[in-house]
Formats: C-alpha cells, structure tokens, sequence
C-alpha cells in the first residue's frame, strides 16, 4: 500500500485508501465511508486474486477502470482475475516471478524505529492463593499493549526442550533478552534476567501486599515496580517511558553491578555450611 501510494504521489495523482475496519488509522476511510461513484480507478493492492470480497469489489466499482497489483494469480481463469481490467501480478502460472512491492516500502529509519520490547506474563502461582490479582492485572497490561507503539514478543521464563515455543536453555532465553530495548513483566525471572544483561524492565507485582516479584526488585534495588493495586495505564506508561529514557543506562549500571560472589555470598555460604558440617 506504501509503495503504490508513494507512486501515486510522485506522479500527482490523486488517491484515497480504504482500510479495513480494524487497521484504520485515526481520520482513515472504510470501504463503508466511501461513495464509489466518486472514482475513476480502483487499485487493489496484494494478496491472492480471488475470492468473493473481491468480486464484490467488481460490482461495486464496476463503472471504474479496476487494477490490480503485487497480487499472487493461482488461476488465471478465475472470473476475479477476468474482473481486472489490468492485473500486474507478482507472482503467475505464466510468468516470471517480480518482487512484492514491500520489498520496496518507505521505511522508517533505525532511528524512528518503535521499540522491541518483551512481555513475560503469568496467569500461575496459585500458591498465593487469595492474594493473587493476575487475571485483573493481565487484563490491564494486554489493554495497555495493544495501544502501545513497541514490537511486542510474548515470551516465557519457563524452559521446556519439548515445545518449539520456548526455550530450551538459559542460553536460548538470554539471547532473546539481550536483544530487546525493554522487559514488561509478571514473572520475577523475567526481572533477573533483564537487568543480568543490561536490559530495562518494567516489573508488575500481581500479589496483593508484595510477591517475590517486589521482594526481587528490592534485593537488586530497582526502582521500576508496580504494585498490583497501583498498575493502570497511566502508570504502565509512565514506568515504561522511564525504562525506555533513563532505565537504559539504570539497567546497565545495574548489570555491572551484579558481582556474583558478592551478591549470593551469604546464601552460598549458608548452603556449603550444611553441606561440610559436621
């Protein structure tokens, strides 16, 4: 659709697109807003050429020259093929493949790019029992998601070598970490292992009065918690625009700072004393 556009522009021509209901952007027009009398042309752009909302399409600008572009032609006799007046495809039984026009999109720069942030969520810990506020807090973090402008990976502290899904070792789950801009996150390890790589988390404690996820953030001293009762979307958006800000270099400082023998000395002693004693 970018690419056609930014065609259509070069040349002066003018144009207007109609979205889907649910990719539409604020001000954009649905097939529904339009008055398909009001054009000379229609242009449909990707996808595989047939099918009947296509073929709607035909009816409904029949008195228009119909073009179709970077389509996939699976049967060039099909009657919604036949429906074009020109179909510039992009790939067809007849023809040389060309590249699909996203190959060729006005991009953003690295620079303009949204962030990649990862989402540790946890519907579990039944062991806290009455306290748990999972479902409520889940609720608010996926609303807040979905109108948020990041790329959004669901990902999980769990390993399991049997599912594709997930990782299969400490190693695996790092290398994920290590290449986001920030963790939102449920799950105390989610926490742990953001800051052990340098990376900015936001932490959501889904424990009424403080779980292990506080209790966490405490023993490493960071400051981007939220209680259960506290989490709203005003609040997720203001912890995580300071991850994204100042949380980078707080993040880092806190990586470097992780001396494993200073930090679990006490513990590790603990245990070697049971173990030796006599």
């Amino acid at each position: 659709m970018r690419t056609v556009g930014a065609a259509l522009t070069d040349a002066g021509i003018r144009y207007e697109t109609a979205w889907s209901p649910v990719m539409r952007p604020p001000g954009g027009l649905t097939l529904d807003d339009i008055d398909a009398q009001a054009y000379t042309h229609m242009v449909f752009t990707c996808g595989p050429a047939t099918g009947t909302a296509i073929a709607e399409l035909h009816a409904r600008f029949a008195h228009c020259t119909r073009i179709a572009i970077g389509v996939s032609v699976i049967n060039p006799a099909d009657p919604v093929v036949a429906g074009f007046h020109r179909v510039i495809a992009r790939d067809h039984p007849h023809s040389e493949p060309r590249p699909d026009l996203a190959a060729v999109a006005p991009l953003a720069s690295a620079d303009d790019l949204p962030p990649v942030i990862g989402v540790f969520l946890t519907a579990g810990q039944q062991e806290y029992g009455p306290r748990r506020r999972h479902d409520a807090l889940i609720d608010t973090v996926r609303h807040w998601l979905t109108g948020f402008d990041a790329a959004r990976l669901d990902l999980d502290t769990r390993l399991d070598p049997r599912d594709w899904r997930l990782p299969a070792t400490p190693e695996q789950l790092q290398s994920v970490i290590r290449r986001l801009d920030a963790v939102v996150t449920m799950r105390m390890h989610g926490l742990v292992l953001a800051l052990r790589s340098g990376v900015p988390a936001l932490a959501l404690d889904p424990v009424d009065g403080g779980g292990k996820v506080t209790a966490q953030a405490r023993a490493l001293g960071w400051p981007a918690v939220l209680a259960a009762d506290a989490v709203s979307e005003a609040s997720l958006h203001a912890h995580f625009e300071w991850c994204l800000a100042d949380g980078r270099a707080a993040a880092s400082r806190a990586s470097s700072q992780l001396d494993p023998g200073a930090l679990v000395q006490g513990a590790l002693e603990e245990l070697l004393d049971c173990l030796v004693a006599r």
